[in-house]
């Protein structure tokens, strides 16, 4: 049945959900790579839409910037529309030297400063991680293409702007990738419902080098992610 949050009907949504986070990315996604791309959802803006690509079917939403809405989008898919795979992609900022802008992500695992997990499991500092098949197919389709990937953590954090001295050297010291904002809370709501998630990311910043796409390129730079998400989607 339809959400608050979104007004789809049962059978709307393909078994596989690719996420980016900005609901414009998604349109772009199902205009220039799904066929027959229909919309089935735009409560609040969130615009969402239904195609096939090569024959079989695949659907695609923004999420918004956090953890929360994340949450929200992610439990509604798995619980109220039979979804079994969703697949963010997003950019992130770069920690590690040698990162450049345009390199693509696959996060194996989510750090995160958040609260968001620490309910599921009191008493437990969660660690949530990607489901191994997509992962797998993921750096197999990278493989395949051509295309360069790093494969490793990253970390989730609440905040865009608050200044915390040291911790982006802390976490780039123990081999974190990058930073965004949301994959920590998708890695969770799929491990408590029983269902599989990934992660691949665009590094659109460097945190050190204070290198930035500008804001339209990160718009139009999720091909080559959005490749590898497909293909591991159909794996």
């Amino acid at each position: 049945m339809p959400t608050p949050h979104n007004s789809a009907a049962p059978g709307d949504y393909a078994p596989a959900v690719l996420m980016p986070g900005d609901p414009r990315r998604a349109r772009r996604i199902a205009e220039t790579l799904f066929d027959d791309a229909r919309l089935v959802n735009e409560v609040r803006g969130m615009e969402a839409y239904t195609g096939t690509v090569g024959g079989r079917p695949i659907s695609v939403m923004g999420s918004g910037m956090g953890m929360p809405t994340m949450t929200i989008y992610a439990t509604e898919f798995y619980r109220e529309y039979g979804v079994q795979r969703i697949i963010r992609v997003g950019t992130s900022g770069g920690f590690q030297d040698d990162l450049a802008l345009g390199d693509v992500i696959v996060a194996t695992a989510a750090h995160t400063d958040s609260a968001i997990n620490d309910p599921r499991i009191p008493g437990v500092k969660f660690a949530p991680a990607a489901s191994y098949p997509l992962l797998r197919a993921a750096v197999d389709a990278a493989e395949r293409a051509g295309t360069p990937v790093r494969v490793g953590p990253v970390y989730s954090s609440d905040h865009f702007y608050l200044a915390r001295p040291g911790l982006h050297e802390g976490l780039r010291d123990h081999g974190v990738l990058g930073v965004d904002m949301e994959t920590a809370a998708l890695y969770a709501v799929a491990a408590a419902e029983g269902r599989e998630a990934l992660t691949v990311l665009t590094v659109s910043d460097h945190l050190f080098r204070e290198e930035a796409m500008p804001s339209e390129d990160r718009e139009k730079s999720f091909a080559a992610a959005a490749a590898i998400a497909i293909e591991a989607a159909f794996s």
